[in-house]
């Protein structure tokens, strides 16, 4: 069976209420599609929420939407703690979940198990194999990476990724879904890293580098980057808000895949262990405290 057209996507499930699910799951409905959001945490899908209301009453309130779209993408927003309750009528099921392929070979397999034959089957994972995540289900060819970037709401870039087995037509979805959530697409081949976040797992492990080495603090090393390369946020604000769990397992994949050059710095290894993962555990490297300095 040939996978559902682009005009036909009505129905899009979010697999996972974290930073990048509740984003690609505003941006969808405020595209006007129907949107189911799902995490087994009741928690995690009540925080994705409101964030969700927050980031539209902003919106509002800078004059990029009436009150009216706002309303209605929030209409739009069905949560859910279990698959099967909003998986019969989907047209695009979009995962969000851990960067871990034994979490997501389960959420695939469920995936494919529930949704309509026709569905597209995408992930937003921003470095594992497409090919690989495909071969999870019995619709490699239905199975894309739609690669959305932090804020998902604010940022414009959506790497649609092609696996071995991806047809034609499911990267034509993917990109008319993304186009029409207001986003400009590129199409990449399968392999490690994809474009973005292979550059930046390098910029991100070379700042990691330097700071280790003593050459500028952290904020110095920030600074240095916005205002010489023009980048919006610099390595360390980036990989706090990010999460520097996420980017060591980004790191150790591609170092795996891809060779020595991508080897993690030993002070990444060390804040994670630490604990120090960004803002999502209240301390990063950023954060003022007993981390390394230059002196």
């Amino acid at each position: 069976m040939k996978a559902v057209v682009a005009a036909q996507v009505r129905s899009v499930v979010v697999v996972g209420a974290g930073l990048m699910g509740r984003g690609i799951a505003q941006v969808a409905a405020a595209a006007g599609y129907r949107v189911a959001l799902v995490d087994v945490s009741r928690e995690a899908l009540d925080q994705g929420l409101a964030v969700i209301r927050a980031n539209l009453d902003k919106g509002v309130r800078l004059g990029k939407m009436t009150a009216a779209d706002m309303h209605a993408a929030l209409d739009g927003i069905t949560p859910a703690t279990e698959l099967q309750a909003c998986c019969a009528d989907a047209d695009l099921a979009i995962e969000t979940v851990t960067e871990d392929l034994d979490c997501k070979r389960e959420v695939f397999r469920r995936l494919d198990e529930l949704c309509p034959p026709r569905a597209v089957l995408a992930t937003n994972t921003s470095a594992k194999s497409i090919t690989e995540i495909g071969a999870f289900t019995n619709r490699a060819d239905r199975v894309v990476g739609m690669h959305f970037f932090n804020p998902a709401h604010l940022m414009r870039l959506v790497e649609i990724v092609v696996g071995l087995e991806t047809a034609a037509d499911t990267c034509t979805v993917a990109e008319a879904v993304a186009r029409r959530m207001g986003k400009d697409t590129v199409r990449i081949r399968d392999f490690p890293g994809f474009v973005a976040s292979r550059i930046n797992a390098v910029i991100g492990n070379e700042a990691l580098h330097m700071l280790m080495e003593g050459v500028a603090s952290a904020e110095d090393i920030d600074k240095a980057v916005r205002l010489g390369l023009n980048h919006p946020m610099g390595p360390f604000e980036l990989g706090d808000l990010l999460g520097w769990d996420t980017k060591l397992k980004v790191l150790e994949y591609l170092h795996e895949t891809l060779g020595e050059r991508f080897r993690p710095s030993p002070l990444m290894v060390q804040y994670v262990k630490a604990g120090r993962l960004g803002r999502k555990a209240g301390r990063g490297i950023l954060d003022p405290g007993d981390g390394p300095s230059p002196e």
